[in-house]
């Protein structure tokens, strides 16, 4: 674990799993002395019995994708036991398009100890790291040369040692696999060592995580500013907005008067 680099995760280029996850979006997060039922109560799953291995664990997303609407953020959680320092961790994966776990359940499984979260949202692609410690983000980034949280910069010397490049002068021309240095600094941070074997041969408690419902909304706002520097600021209330749409809709379905040519004075009939 100490001296895992990026070179240690090149496998992931050739490896059917990953490159699903990479393509249709995924979510990896390791969660110390957490028990796999408890992870997945916190996420409010609903229990979808167990599964052995990540093919059937896509087979069993797919199935759920197939029979909901594309919008839908609704997602099947697999979640396992695997030795890592300091004792077990819970390791959850899940592909789900790019929705991810949500900050909250990070927030809660990570109180008292530590979660560690990587993921792409497919095809985008965008490619988030996520550190938390007692419930607290202490550093996540995209960009490794762009990070925050409260503490973005106490890893700085763990990512360059395992592959990272920190300088945005040297990263033009640096030639680094960063999704490989992301699983070699998330190992560095829980000690547990992914391979294609653990993932495609593990059993899998199976939660469905619900589409997460939406937040009651009272009014919005429209702030543009346009090419010259003039700004349009307004603000509008649930009330006026949904009374606007109202009498929108009642225009649309006033009856359309066509009026004939209007006869002139003294013409003939």
């Amino acid at each position: 674990m100490a001296s895992v680099t990026a070179d240690d995760y090149a496998w992931i280029r050739s490896s059917p799993v990953f490159r699903h996850a990479l393509e249709s979006g995924y979510m990896l997060t390791l969660v110390r002395a957490v028990s796999p039922e408890e992870v997945l109560r916190v996420m409010e799953t609903e229990p979808q019995g167990t599964c052995t291995g990540s093919d059937a664990l896509i087979e069993r997303e797919s199935e759920l994708r197939d029979g909901t609407d594309y919008w839908d953020e609704t997602f099947v959680a697999g979640a396992f036991t695997v030795p890592g320092a300091d004792g077990d961790w819970t390791l959850v994966l899940h592909f789900d398009g790019g929705t991810g776990m949500r900050p909250r359940f990070l927030e809660a499984l990570s109180a008292g100890g530590r979660a560690v979260a990587h993921s792409t949202n497919g095809g985008k692609p965008i490619h988030l790291f996520h550190w938390y410690e007692n419930g607290e983000l202490r550093t996540t980034f995209e960009w490794p040369t762009a990070r925050a949280g409260s503490t973005p910069d106490d890893l700085n010397s763990l990512m360059h040692e395992v592959g990272f490049v920190l300088s945005d002068e040297v990263a033009a021309g640096a030639r680094v696999d960063t999704k490989a240095a992301v699983l070699a600094l998330t190992e560095r941070l829980t000690g547990v060592r992914v391979t294609e074997e653990l993932l495609q041969n593990a059993e899998y408690q199976l939660g469905q995580v619900p589409d997460e419902p939406a937040e009651e909304w009272t009014g919005i706002v429209i702030d543009i500013t346009d090419a010259h520097g003039d700004r349009f600021y307004r603000e509008f209330t649930r009330e006026e907005v949904e009374a606007a749409t109202m009498r929108a809709r009642a225009e649309a379905n006033t009856p359309v008067v066509v009026r004939g040519p209007e006869r002139l004075p003294g013409a003939n009939t």
